[in-house]
C-alpha cells in the first residue's frame, strides 16, 4: 500500500512539475525573449514555510497552470552572487514578480496558501499589463 501512494505522489508531482530556470540571468533572458514576467521564489535551506509553499501552494494545479507560463527561478538565500541581483529581502520565503527589465510588480514575503497566492496572481497580472 505504501508504495501505491508513494508512486501516485511521484507522478502527481511530475505531472503538475515547473520548469525552474538553473540562475536569474537564464530567467530574465527567457522573459524578455517570451515576453512575459520572471517568478524568482527566495528560499532558505532550512526554511520549513518555503518547503510547504512548494510543495503546497506552487504545486497545486490551480496554482501550477497560472505560473508555468512565468520565467521561474529559485534562488537560495545563502548565494550571495545570486542574492545580490535581487530587491533586498526581508526573510523566506519570498517571491518577486519582476519584468524583464528586472522592475518590481509585486513582492510577496511568507507562505500563502493555494487561494492568497492565487489572489496575488491577480494582482500581478493587473499591474503588469
Amino acid at each position: 500500500m505504501k508504495k501505491i501512494v508513494l508512486a501516485i505522489f511521484v507522478l502527481s508531482s511530475m505531472l503538475f512539475s515547473l520548469d525552474w530556470e538553473k540562475d536569474i540571468a537564464t530567467a530574465f533572458t527567457k522573459a524578455q525573449s517570451e515576453n512575459t514576467l520572471v517568478m524568482v521564489m527566495v528560499e532558505s535551506e532550512y526554511c520549513g514555510w518555503c518547503s510547504k509553499m512548494k510543495e503546497r501552494t506552487l504545486l497545486d494545479e490551480r496554482i501550477t497552470k497560472r505560473i508555468e507560463k512565468y520565467a521561474l527561478v529559485k534562488v537560495m538565500r545563502s548565494d550571495k552572487s545570486e542574492m545580490s541581483k535581487l530587491p533586498k529581502v526581508h526573510g523566506a520565503p519570498t517571491v518577486f514578480f519582476m519584468k524583464s527589465d528586472k522592475t518590481v510588480v509585486e513582492e510577496v514575503i511568507g507562505y500563502f496558501n493555494v487561494e492568497d497566492f492565487n489572489a496575488y496572481l491577480n494582482d500581478v497580472e493587473r499591474k503588469s499589463k
